[in-house]
């Protein structure tokens, strides 16, 4: 039941808000203010007729050290509905962001450490009616807060090529645990790249899909405008054909058009290339202090290895997208801090599915162990407040205004192109900070990769990254970036420079 404030908790209500109310003036309104909110009371008793009962029906543990030598792992389980399906016989890691009822979901986070959903997530209800069998959640980073693999409560996961190197975030374990073989299929989330960014450094296939075609119904929101959900695969063919299972309306989110159409991914993989454009975008290479020749040159030899298949590949320039940073920093800062933190996730407002238990178990907790936040974390709240406390949010509403211009910068590109092409990211994957490193390696290594991967979250074009070569023995990744829920074509081109190299390495024994 909701406790009636007293007397003294309405005065610090009414100074919060300058209300400028007497003694006397807050003693009238207790009574009218008990009598509102016994609604809540009863909004309670009816929601307990339709909660969802938690499960107890599937057994999951915490792998030790040994058989968990990347530290992917959150816990494993074995969870298997249907014998049928276009998946069946497949073995799927979830991201921890992810609800599995049942389940522990702890988000890499103390601060959702010890909850267990009642819900599947939409995705996953998806993938177990297609067959497929749920081997665990696989780790991510801290709220998904960082591009590397090191800020989860759990430990760092370790890249396969290179234990002593980042996997990528924040769908660090997904990554790994596809690349290394222990898993046919993974889910990954992408706000700022996180389903391309452990993929480039991984050696594995992402896919952001376009905004809104796979329903985030289930996954711990960040920011609504930003959140995507993504298969990680090793190769295109099974990126499409997670890409089939999970996409579609699902009548809970939001972010979804009401006349999505969705689904046809893997039959436009055997279509011909040939004659297809392809606008290497300029302003994706060689960014000053970050870029690597080397992972730029290698992108450069995949585009001659498409022009080869028969495509046109042409230099175009983007001037937004040196811009696009800037915007993205102001949505997914301000905005996280206001959803992700300050209202438990869900924020309000929006006529979508909400999970009143999880909203209500983080929501007290990271009051409790605000502390423990990650730094990356922990610089998302500071800047935001001071912004949000100083600025009112306007800057927020501009940068929102703003994201129709960068998406028309890449869209007027894409009128004379079919898809864009860059580096996914402009480095191969770092090393994992030390124990004890200075907070500004941690944060360098949480963001630095992002530039080119977190404009199209705010745009919402689909973004595939595929491997294309290895770079002083890491792996590096081409980004293939297209025209709204045209999807299809991106994974299509993914195809046919995987077809025209042979498929990609495998990493060496972990």
């Amino acid at each position: 039941m909701v406790q009636i404030p007293s007397h003294d908790e309405l005065a610090g209500i009414a100074e919060h808000y300058g209300l400028g109310l007497s003694a006397k003036d807050i003693d009238e309104f207790a009574e009218p203010v008990g009598g509102v909110l016994s609604s809540w009371d009863a909004v309670e008793r009816l929601y307990a007729r339709v909660a969802p009962r938690p499960r107890s029906d599937r057994p999951w543990h915490r792998p030790d050290e040994a058989a968990n030598p990347l530290g992917a792992w959150y816990v494993r389980t074995e969870i298997r509905e249907n014998d049928d399906g276009p998946l069946a016989g497949r073995t799927v890691a979830i991201k921890d962001n992810t609800m599995v009822a049942g389940v522990p979901m702890m988000n890499g986070s103390r601060t959702l450490e010890g909850f267990v959903p009642t819900r599947d997530a939409t995705v996953v209800s998806r993938l177990l009616a297609a067959g497929a069998t749920i081997t665990g959640k696989a780790v991510c980073e801290d709220l998904c807060f960082s591009g590397g693999s090191h800020t989860s409560r759990t430990g760092p996961v370790r890249n396969p090529w290179d234990l002593g190197r980042s996997a990528g975030g924040s769908s660090s374990g997904s990554a790994a645990l596809v690349a290394a073989g222990e898993v046919d299929l993974a889910t990954g989330g992408d706000q700022g790249g996180s389903v391309r960014i452990p993929s480039a450094f991984s050696g594995t296939v992402g896919h952001k899909p376009t905004h809104g075609l796979v329903p985030y119904t289930g996954a711990f929101p960040i920011e609504q405008t930003i959140d995507h959900i993504g298969p990680i695969t090793r190769t295109v063919a099974d990126a499409a054909l997670m890409l089939e299972v999970m996409a579609g309306r699902d009548g809970l989110d939001p972010r979804q058009p009401a006349d999505l159409s969705a689904g046809g991914y893997r039959a436009p993989l055997a279509r011909d290339v040939r004659g297809l454009r392809i606008g290497v975008v300029g302003e994706g290479f060689a960014i000053p202090e970050l870029s690597s020749p080397g992972v730029d040159d290698a992108v450069r030899a995949a585009i001659d290895v498409l022009r080869t298949a028969g495509l046109a590949a042409e230099d175009v320039s983007v001037p937004w997208h040196g811009d696009a940073m800037h915007i993205w920093n102001v949505i997914a800062t301000e905005g996280a801090a206001a959803q992700m933190v300050d209202a438990n996730a869900y924020g309000m407002n929006w006529q979508g599915a909400y999970d009143p238990e999880l909203i209500a178990f983080y929501g007290r907790q990271w009051r409790e162990r605000s502390t423990e936040f990650s730094e990356s974390v922990k610089l998302v709240l500071l800047a935001a407040r001071h912004t949000i406390d100083t600025e009112y949010g306007r800057h927020y509403a501009m940068a929102r205004n703003l994201a129709g211009e960068l998406r028309k910068g890449y869209d007027d590109a894409l009128a004379t192109y079919d898809v864009l092409v860059m580096p996914t990211l402009p480095m191969t994957a770092t090393e994992i900070p030390a124990p004890g490193a200075a907070r500004a390696e941690l944060l360098a290594r949480s963001l630095e990769m992002i530039a080119n991967t977190a404009p199209f979250d705010v745009t919402g074009h689909p973004a595939t990254s595929v491997p294309c070569g290895l770079v002083d023995g890491l792996p590096a990744g081409m980004m293939i970036i297209g025209r709204h829920f045209d999807d299809a074509t991106c994974l299509q081109i993914a195809h046919a420079y995987e077809e025209a190299v042979g498929g990609f390495p495998a990493p060496p024994r972990t």
